[in-house]
């Protein structure tokens, strides 16, 4: 198999288009795209999301020690994208992309109610790198859509989560399942043992 070096680069995929929601010092929603973030702990169960510290949206959420994490749906692309390119020190971005202001219910930040998923998180800790300052959130609170639910459990082709790919500057939606967690594996192990 041939294979290309692309060399240092931060790249993973998909990686998620995130709403990271905060409100300012004079207590104004703004809303943020971010790319680098994930789980990161199951017991609390927490998040990351890096930010440039010259971004409107860092100094408040240090400030407030909380902020959401709202999972747009691929139709969101346009909103999201938009929350990603706009300041929010001059613009109110959730009249500018017509999303619906909601405040959370667990931690003091605000979210688009549009969002099919939604974090609350109260920041647990924050790690300053080199470009960005990690902020890691503890998860108080997951709030999702009634209409993308299957039983108790979010029903992530509902969801339509929007992904984004850093290498060519484009958002996805994620395809069809593939295997069974926790199954496929097993199958595998099984076979290889006969």
């Amino acid at each position: 198999m041939s294979r290309r070096d692309l060399g240092p680069r931060p790249l993973t995929y998909p990686m998620p288009a995130l709403l990271v929601g905060v409100y300012d010092a004079e207590g104004r929603p703004n809303l943020m795209t971010a790319a680098w973030g994930g789980i990161c702990n199951s017991a609390p169960p927490c998040v990351s999301v890096s930010i440039r510290p010259s971004r409107w949206t860092h100094d408040p959420l240090l400030r407030r020690k909380a902020f959401t994490l709202g999972i747009p749906s691929a139709a969101m692309a346009a909103q999201a994208d938009f929350a990603g390119i706009t300041c929010g020190r001059t613009v109110d971005k959730f009249a500018a992309a017509g999303l619906t202001l909601c405040r959370s219910q667990r931690v003091d930040a605000p979210y688009a109610g549009e969002c099919p998923i939604v974090l609350e998180c109260r920041l647990l800790q924050h790690v300053e790198l080199p470009s960005h300052t990690l902020m890691i959130g503890e998860i108080c609170n997951v709030s999702a859509l009634e209409s993308c639910m299957d039983g108790d459990q979010p029903d992530i082709a509902k969801v339509d989560p929007l992904v984004y790919d850093a290498a060519g500057r484009r958002y996805y939606r994620l395809g069809g399942e593939v295997a069974k967690a926790y199954t496929a594996g097993l199958i595998h192990k099984q076979e290889q043992q006969q």
